[in-house]
């Protein structure tokens, strides 16, 4: 993981090894997201949804309380 700062008007720089790697040149649209205190910078997909998988925490999960609530409905 590499440092970046933030420059005067909010601009960061991205290592040219991140760029190259995800093929991030001048001009290109990234999204931009926050989440538990944390902020994502999401290059460019073809298949974003296969991009977003796994990039939130597993933890908490609410699956199984949910299944639960669900049982508790239909009985």
């Amino acid at each position: 993981m590499g440092k970046v700062k933030v420059l005067g008007k909010g601009q960061i720089v991205i290592p040219v090894s991140i760029r190259k790697k995800y093929g991030i040149e001048p001009g290109t649209e990234m999204q931009i997201f926050e989440h538990a205190n944390k902020i994502y910078l999401l290059p460019p997909s073809t298949n974003p949804v296969h991009q977003a998988m796994g990039c939130l925490p597993k933890a908490p999960s609410l699956s199984a309380e949910l299944l639960e609530e669900r049982k508790k409905d239909f009985t």
